[in-house]
């Protein structure tokens, strides 16, 4: 027979007068420090927090008893027997009886529903920590880190399973989110989207080798990473912006900067075509009449820069001005070497003609010089091929235009969202990814960066009430306050 409601609560207040008695009491314990304390403090605010906890779902299990549960409308359930449940909490794991209802095949748990419980596993306080941490960092430390809190053990493979079954939600999450509220002072509308490599196995029930054999590399496969947002336009001069790239001792006023709104980041497997038809849903968010300017920022990927030009067609496609700008790093290298004086200033003087709407006599430069070095020679080959860069992207070069309506002409957005959305946590060392195991931390990854952790969580626990228990449709906060009776 287990315990009802109020003895379990009895049980937690007499724990509790013992505790004041051993900190306040007669007779004090000298030589326990504040950390040992604290320590104690918090192992018995966990097992008080698992007693009241207890309490709280054993009352509702009493009050939650119908005669009958209509299952539908055709068929209404009786009350069949009492059956057992465990729940784990943060407090600790707690197994508590409730009322079942059973009828020619079908079966229903009120006191679940109204208390909108997981079907098993760990509560959904616990299971978002876990996802929190596991998408930071690696597993095994995400479980290592809660069980130094908690004091007990966490499974890798359940966290694993976790993040993988709720990542199945955040699509249609992204989808049905209501849009932000605009600022009518960012009128530009900005998307950003690049790759980078996720190092992969293949998916397989079969355990992957513990070591590649020898010369053997695990492969990878891009995720491509997109991005919206809106700015406030920020003209700049091109002299202003070679002094803040080659001359950044020099006092100077700062470049204007623009922060960004609405900013939504996501990484994904699936391809660059299923990327960036997720990215026109956020697109079509942000819309509005405030909007004046829509760009398009990518490097020089042709393939990339085909497929953003074909799902937004009323955006301006720019080339990253970064990545046109290395190029001409490239070419100086091979022809003037990585140590010349020179180089720099040989840089800066053709990334002005860059900026300043120059391209065509910059590609004319690089050709006749080449033409000048020995054939097939490192210089004239690296030479030929920056200036075939160039041509093929200068319909996407005009930066003296950009800047002068204050565009953003640099991908930095999207660069950094590579590496810290992608790189920082798939490709440290020794990593290889399942294609569904990597899918599935990416999502939740860009939910956390996006800030709608609390917002996709709420929605997760939304659809499950609607999906397990829609024969008890009951409308309640998602978050209701706890009423439970202490008196004695």
């Amino acid at each position: 027979m287990s315990a009802n409601s109020h003895e379990i609560v009895q049980q937690v207040r007499a724990e509790f007068e013992a505790l004041l008695q051993n900190m306040i009491g007669i007779q004090p314990q000298p030589l326990k420090t504040a950390d040992a304390m604290e320590r104690d403090l918090w192992t018995f605010l966990l097992q008080m927090g698992r007693g009241l906890m207890a309490a709280f779902l054993v009352q509702r299990a009493e009050e939650v008893t119908p005669q009958q549960v209509r299952f539908s409308e055709t068929r209404v359930l009786p009350a069949h027997d009492e059956s057992f449940r465990s729940y784990d909490c943060v407090f600790g794991k707690i197994r508590f009886e409730r009322r079942y209802y059973y009828r020619g095949g079908q079966g229903a748990f009120p006191v679940d529903a109204d208390l909108n419980l997981p079907k098993e596993g760990c509560s959904d306080l616990l299971r978002e920590w876990q996802e929190r941490l596991g998408a930071y960092i690696p597993y095994t430390q995400a479980n290592s880190i809660l069980e130094d809190l908690l004091g007990r053990p966490f499974s890798n493979r359940a966290l694993q399973q976790a993040i993988q079954e709720d990542s199945e939600h955040v699509l249609n999450f992204y989808e049905q989110a209501d849009p932000h509220l605009p600022d009518p002072n960012a009128t530009i509308l900005v998307v950003q989207a690049d790759g980078k490599g996720v190092p992969l196995v293949k998916d397989s029930d079969q355990k992957a080798p513990v070591r590649p054999g020898k010369g053997a590399r695990p492969g990878k496969k891009e995720a491509m990473v997109s991005s919206v947002y809106t700015i406030v336009p920020a003209p700049r001069t091109p002299q202003s912006v070679i002094t803040s790239l080659f001359h950044p001792q020099i006092e100077a006023d700062p470049l204007p900067r623009s922060g960004t709104y609405d900013k939504w980041l996501f990484a994904t497997l699936d391809g660059k075509s299923a990327a960036l038809t997720r990215t026109a849903v956020q697109v079509r968010r942000r819309e509005g009449t405030h909007i004046l300017d829509r760009v398009a920022l990518t490097d020089g990927a042709e393939a990339l820069q085909t497929r953003v030009q074909s799902q937004f067609p009323d955006f301006t496609l720019i080339l990253d001005f970064i990545h046109a700008d290395e190029y001409l790093w490239k070419a100086a290298n091979a022809l003037l070497g990585e140590k010349a004086q020179e180089r720099s200033a040989w840089v800066e003087e053709r990334t002005l003609q860059l900026l300043t709407g120059q391209t065509g006599a910059v590609i004319a430069d690089l050709r006749q010089i080449a033409g000048t070095c020995k054939a097939r020679s490192q210089a004239a080959t690296t030479l030929t091929s920056v200036a075939a860069y160039y041509e093929r992207n200068q319909a996407w070069m005009r930066y003296d235009e950009y800047l002068g309506r204050g565009w953003p002409i640099a991908s930095g957005v999207i660069e950094g969202a590579c590496r810290h959305l992608v790189k920082d946590r798939c490709e440290q060392s020794g990593m290889r990814w399942t294609q569904t195991g990597a899918e599935g931390l990416l999502r939740l990854r860009s939910v956390a960066e996006n800030g709608d952790w609390e917002q996709f969580h709420a929605y997760r626990r939304r659809q499950r009430q609607l999906a397990m228990y829609a024969y008890w449709q009951v409308e309640q906060p998602d978050t209701p306050a706890v009423s439970l009776r202490l008196a004695a």
